[in-house]
Parts: structure tokens; C-alpha cells; sequence
């Protein structure tokens, strides 16, 4: 999971930066304001994700794109569109599903991701 980092700008405002953990494996979801289809997976997943046996594999994280964290994940190239998810294990991608085309479609993907992570049972 992430730690979160606060620090506070000249306004005094604060400001919450996520810094993933190199240790555990976690969905990081890459979102934008204003962004149609992570509003729609904002509605039809995420209330959910919490849920399941896939977030006990890999937490989610959100990211706004926007933020300079990003910048610091180990990605195998520069989040382009949003949504995207990206696996993370031990700090590095292992994969990523990019955009939302429904709810079908992000569950079979994400399925296909998560055979990529270490089995826990051996």
C-alpha cells in the first residue's frame, strides 16, 4: 500500500503526496478530474473492489495523474490515457490495463494481471 506523505505549501494548505510501498502488490489506479470513464469505474467498481479476494491481492491505490508521486513509480512507460491500472509488485509494473470499457472487460483483465503475481500458497 501506499504511505502517505503531508506536507505543507507556502498557502498553508496541505498537500497529501502517495509513495508506493517496494514490499507488497497493489493496483494502482492513474485517474484524472474530469475523466468520463474513471467516473464510470468510480461507480461500477470502485465501491466494490474493496470487497473481493483481487484487492486482497493487490490493494488498490488511486493516483491523480497530475501529481509528481507518479513520477516516481517503476513504470514500463508513461501513463498515457485514463484510466489506466497498473500492477505493481515489489515496486515495479508488472502490468497494466488501460482505459474502461465496462465492467466485463476490467474484471477478465485484471484476472489476466493478477495470474502474473507470485503464488502465495506455495
Amino acid at each position: 500500500m501506499f504511505r502517505l506523505l503531508i506536507g505543507a505549501v507556502a498557502a498553508g494548505t496541505i498537500v497529501a503526496t502517495a509513495i508506493p510501498r517496494a514490499d507488497a502488490a497493489e493496483l494502482v489506479y492513474v485517474f484524472e478530474p474530469g475523466c468520463a470513464y474513471c467516473r464510470l469505474w468510480d461507480r461500477e467498481i470502485a465501491p466494490v473492489y474493496p470487497k473481493t479476494a483481487e484487492a486482497a491481492r493487490a490493494p488498490l491505490q488511486a493516483i491523480d495523474k497530475r501529481d509528481p508521486a507518479l513520477a516516481s513509480l517503476k513504470l514500463a512507460s508513461p501513463v498515457r490515457y485514463t484510466p489506466t491500472f497498473v500492477l505493481m509488485e515489489k515496486g515495479a509494473e508488472l502490468g497494466r490495463i488501460e482505459g474502461y470499457p465496462g465492467e466485463d472487460f476490467f474484471w477478465g483483465r485484471l484476472a489476466a494481471l493478477l495470474e502474473r503475481l507470485p503464488d502465495l500458497t506455495q
